[in-house]
């Protein structure tokens, strides 16, 4: 059957077991290695495959194969429609209104894009940047067709300055071509979100060139800000210090490891024009740090990064969240706020949510959950897909 369907439609074809065909009725976007029949010629990697039913012709799903780790086929499409340039046009197009919608473009010139799975184009990440364009390709597939979707993106945003791929990390490609101006050469711009100036560099900074996801939750930061000590933990590019200081915090501390994100943070402030001697920089490790803190603050931010980048890190990396809330608990005065966050895709809410009681519980102090927060409107969840669900996070009064 094989050498049959592949001769009617010049495409690489896999074949799933009978008794895993009933997955796909769940509408997840993956496909397991496990799931697909032992023994068959598998296409190339980044190959785009048609799936089939070991025990039929009929077309199942159509998406970009993988040869190594555990998703062998990330599903692009459930009919028999092309993968080409007009099929990328009218997902980014699709992608495009629904921010449209959400997003006041006269506070917020930057934002998320292209969300994966939750934008029906699972391993593609596009980020904007005030008329720049920068993607990151998650799987081979998606990278393999860079070039289509750079036209698709030149289209569909009206002739962006630049669009930037930007996939070395994502891809773990030494070659210089995993990062690589399509169109354009700028390297950063200046960008407004939530009316607050921002300088981006997307070939040096971390990501697409900053954190998006966070947006909303730092808009809130901003509202409860006015008069308060802050302090903000993995500050990366300060974003949560600045949405503090624009809120008229009395005073705001921010703290990293890195030099580059802190020297970023002092561009932002002095584009601002915010007043100087409200802001502490301190370049250090932020659990060093709070060992080492003899006050405490009205506001405490803590937004690590990811401490499980797989399953197989989740244990290690819940007792890294554990003892980071213990201290940035005993961080916050009494009857003020805790800002807790995981972007770890393998530990969700409830698994996150009982690490931060298990800390509350050590710590000795009251806490109130006043509410639960999670990644932007420009971050879309397919809902057969909880892994989209990254961030996660709670706004807690310490009493």
């Amino acid at each position: 059957m094989t050498d049959k369907i592949n001769n009617q439609l010049n495409t690489p074809s896999v074949f799933l077991k009978k008794s895993k065909v009933g997955l796909l009725k769940n509408r997840h976007p993956w496909i397991f290695s496990g799931a697909l029949v032992k023994g068959q010629p598998l296409p190339s990697d980044g190959s785009i495959v048609h799936v089939y039913a070991e025990d039929t012709d009929v077309l199942l799903a159509i998406g970009h194969f993988q040869a190594s780790g555990s998703i062998s086929v990330r599903i692009l499409s459930r009919t028999g429609q092309h993968i080409d340039r007009s099929f990328f046009i009218d997902r980014i197009k699709t992608a495009y209104e629904l921010r449209q919608v959400f997003i006041d473009r006269a506070l917020t010139n930057c934002f998320r894009l292209v969300h994966g799975e939750g934008d029906g184009l699972p391993g593609l990440i596009v980020d904007y940047y005030d008329g720049h364009v920068v993607f990151q390709c998650h799987s081979l597939g998606m990278f393999l067709q860079r070039d289509i979707i750079a036209e698709a993106l030149d289209e569909v945003m009206g002739n962006p300055a630049v669009i930037y791929c930007k996939s070395s990390n994502t891809m773990h490609q030494s070659d210089t071509d995993a990062n690589v101006f399509m169109k354009g050469e700028a390297t950063s711009a200046v960008v407004i979100e939530s009316g607050i100036k921002l300088s981006v560099d997307w070939v040096k900074g971390q990501k697409t060139g900053t954190f998006l996801d966070q947006r909303s939750n730092r808009a809130i930061l901003q509202k409860i800000s006015d008069g308060r000590t802050v302090l903000d933990l993995f500050c990366n590019n300060g974003g949560f210090s600045l949405n503090a200081l624009a809120g008229g915090a009395a005073h705001v501390t921010s703290v990293d490891s890195s030099a580059t994100a802190l020297h970023n943070l002092q561009q932002s402030i002095e584009l601002n024009h915010f007043d100087p001697s409200r802001h502490t920089a301190i370049q250090s490790d932020c659990q060093a740090y709070l060992k080492s803190v003899n006050k405490a603050f009205d506001i405490v931010i803590c937004d690590p990064p990811a401490f499980a980048k797989s399953l197989s890190k989740k244990h290690k990396a819940v007792q890294g969240y554990k003892r980071l809330n213990i201290s940035a608990i005993k961080a916050v005065k009494s009857e003020g706020l805790l800002l807790s966050f995981s972007c770890s895709q393998a530990v969700d809410d409830l698994l996150f949510y009982n690490t931060i009681v298990a800390a509350a519980l050590e710590s000795g102090r009251q806490i109130k959950v006043l509410s639960k927060l999670q990644q932007g409107v420009d971050h879309p969840v397919n809902i057969f897909h909880r892994e989209g669900s990254y961030l996660k996070g709670l706004l807690l009064q310490i009493i």
